[in-house]
């Protein structure tokens, strides 16, 4: 029996979740990931933050809070809490019960589910701690961690079992670090902004402690951070597009410049307008969105993984810009194909 037929009848008898199964736990878990974050802004900026005082019952001993607004913003956002640990536990379950060995998924899954208990955790010392700004910044900077990792879980969710294992799936274009850098460093810094403003998270009249840093000059460094990342991925775009891109990377890049030109009208409206509690709202789900596009664009970049049956038939090869190269030898071992009329990037 050819080894390829044998291999494909073992695996028909494997007994797991489909590929196909296992790429619905994957969405979920982004979009649970993703309204966290904004619900968890809510609970700031109605001054439900120290709405459940304790940890992890809400009073004391008591778990569910009386009849109370502020104590059921913040109880509600608990409840999101668990749904979104249910949903990160699923895909891992998920992820292990595949057919396929896609250790990778596995990995990504252990990631997400550690990580979404660790922000629990943390979502804890930072009540315990009456909201310290340092704390409520790292419990914002997890989220993006997180929601990369739930992006990738989605990504490589779509990639065949059967790529060759020396195929590259990391970015190859040095402007989609740079634009995923840049992003970062941008919502970074407006965490900065965030935490040395005036939403401290509770209403309970106490002073809560605020980030050391003059809110007009830390609004400054952010809006120059956000101008020099609009600047580099516009202009990425214009290469992308002077040199014949693929059409997947120009797409995912104009949706990420529409959705940055947007967050930077909503940034500069609220900061004349006194930065009101709606307007904040819209800027933290205009980050969400900015990082994950900005994610996004960058996993299309990745070169094309070569799927192993197309090599031994000969019908496509490893092509860093998508077109599959008639005739290509394509190395197993590494990945790299050898035709001399591969088209590479310049």
């Amino acid at each position: 029996m050819e080894p390829e037929i044998a291999a494909a009848n073992d695996a028909s008898t494997e007994v797991g979740l489909s590929p196909q199964t296992f790429r619905r736990f994957t969405y979920p878990a982004l979009a649970s990931q993703m309204l966290i974050v904004l619900t968890g802004a809510i609970v700031r900026l109605t001054e439900s933050g120290l709405g459940c005082s304790d940890w992890p019952t809400c009073e004391q001993d008591q778990l569910i809070p009386e009849i109370e607004g502020h104590a059921w913003i913040e109880f509600g956002n608990r409840l999101l809490a668990f749904l979104v640990t249910v949903a990160a536990v699923a895909v891992l379950i998920a992820a292990r019960r595949r057919v396929g060995d896609r250790k990778d998924l596995v990995r990504l899954s252990w990631g997400l589910a550690a990580g979404t208990v660790g922000q629990i955790v943390l979502g804890g010392i930072v009540v315990l701690s009456d909201l310290n700004p340092w704390l409520v910044l790292g419990h914002f900077v997890l989220s993006m961690i997180l929601i990369w990792d739930a992006l990738l879980l989605v990504h490589r969710s779509n990639i065949d079992d059967d790529v060759i294992a020396g195929a590259s799936m990391q970015s190859y274009r040095p402007q989609a670090w740079l634009i995923t850098a840049l992003a970062a460093v941008a919502i970074f810094v407006g965490t900065l902004v965030t935490g040395s403003g005036p939403h401290t998270g509770s209403s309970d009249g106490d002073p809560i402690t605020r980030l050391p840093f003059s809110i007009r000059s830390i609004t400054r460094v952010h809006s120059t951070s956000v101008v020099i990342l609009i600047t580099v991925t516009v202009a990425t775009a214009w290469w992308l597009r002077s040199v014949g891109g693929r059409p997947t990377e120009r797409r995912r890049l104009s949706a990420a410049i529409a959705i940055m030109l947007a967050q930077g009208a909503v940034g500069y409206v609220q900061y004349f307008t006194g930065v009101p509690a709606v307007l904040v709202a819209v800027h933290v789900a205009g980050a969400i969105s900015v990082w994950a596009a900005v994610i996004w664009f960058h996993l299309s970049t990745a070169a094309d993984p070569v799927n192993a049956a197309d090599v031994v038939w000969g019908r496509s090869a490893f092509s860093p810009l998508g077109a599959a190269t008639k005739g290509s030898i394509v190395t197993a071992a590494s990945g790299v194909n050898t035709s001399p009329t591969s088209d590479m990037p310049a």
